[in-house]
């Protein structure tokens, strides 16, 4: 079923951003998806950060790869460049684009199957570079889109609704990222707006490659008993290490901060989530302390959500390739082909 134009129903005057736009000028298409899904739920995210960030829509590029995941950027942001990659090869699709225009603001959106299997090569490298853009993972642990076969973020022992369980490995983002040196690794769930909101926009400030990898359950495939990415598993799992908010540079605000000791709150539906703020000792920007952290609540069963990990000290791509500080179409064509002799030489620094 192909998307439609989103209805524009009349309502009372809804506020209005310092651009003057309001939060249904960051809206797309009507979403295909079904209904439930935690997909829709970032999508809602994204375009309510985008609002508050009051980012002009022309100046936004948001990408995809193939899968469920990868439908989302038709829902949000009408206005914005766009382009839906093939299967696994958004991040280097990705790469070029910020490579040519860097004046963009750049958000991918892919999922455990285009990001961890068919792409994961891709997004090792999209990670090294420290290309300036924001990457968001929709993982659910499955394929939605091909009838839900397990992806490679299944935990083992997690089952699909027909089939064995899972005997592999997991291959969990946050750790790949802290390996290959990624400098911004967040976690989330699509159904705690109030916490992935400020981590989007505090990733879109972020002078680098940002990971937010948002579990984010499937509701027709993968939300059963035998899942470890259900919702329910999800509510009754995470741990929120970062009691989150986002300060932009011109309007400072302050959040309150809750204690170390956890707090288990009962939801409508009877089941439980722990908020934890950070404890003592945690260190955020401390890449083998978070690394052991993070393995200490995996071994606990326990989903770590919040910032795990920021780097602002390193590089990113156009710093570390001394590229001209505006878009290539606004570099002068004397300096983009400075003529014959000028190539011969650089090729004889290549031989």
């Amino acid at each position: 079923m192909p998307s439609i134009t989103k209805p524009l129903i009349p309502l009372n005057p809804l506020p209005r951003n310092d651009i003057g736009l309001t939060v249904r000028d960051y809206e797309g298409a009507m979403s295909t998806l079904c209904a439930g899904c935690g997909h829709d739920s970032v999508t809602a995210a994204i375009t309510y950060a985008f609002w508050e960030l009051s980012l002009p829509p022309r100046q936004i590029a948001k990408l995809s790869g193939i899968g469920c995941s990868s439908k989302t950027p038709t829902y949000f942001v009408r206005g914005a460049h766009g382009f839906n990659s093939a299967h696994g090869r958004m991040a280097a699709i990705a790469t070029g684009a910020s490579a040519a225009n860097r004046e963009l603001t750049y958000i991918g959106i892919s999922g455990d199957g285009d990001s961890l299997s068919i792409g994961l090569g891709h997004l090792l490298h999209a990670m090294r570079r420290n290309v300036n853009m924001v990457y968001v993972i929709e993982n659910n642990g499955v394929y939605g889109l091909t009838k839900g076969q397990l992806s490679a973020s299944a935990d083992v022992g997690s089952a699909p609704k027909k089939g064995d369980p899972n005997l592999l490995a997991p291959i969990d983002p946050i750790m790949v990222g802290l390996s290959v040196g990624a400098t911004f690794l967040a976690r989330s769930f699509s159904g705690d707006k109030d916490q992935l909101v400020p981590l989007l926009k505090a990733a879109v400030a972020h002078r680098g490659f940002a990971v937010i990898d948002v579990i984010s359950p499937c509701v027709t495939f993968n939300d059963h008993e035998s899942s470890t990415k259900s919702y329910r598993f999800v509510r009754e799992h995470e741990v929120k290490e970062v009691q989150a908010d986002f300060v932009p540079v011109q309007a400072p605000i302050t959040a309150a901060v809750g204690s170390d000791a956890a707090r288990e709150v009962v939801m409508h539906d009877g089941s439980v989530m722990r908020f934890r703020a950070v404890p003592a000792g945690y260190d955020p920007t401390d890449r083998l302390s978070v690394e052991a952290y993070v393995r200490d609540r995996q071994a606990r069963g326990e989903i770590a959500t919040g910032l795990l990990y920021l780097d602002e000290s390193r590089a990113d791509l156009h710093e570390l390739n001394r590229t001209p500080p505006t878009a290539l179409t606004g570099v002068p064509y004397e300096l983009l082909c400075p003529g014959a002799e000028e190539l011969a030489r650089l090729q004889e620094t290549f031989r």
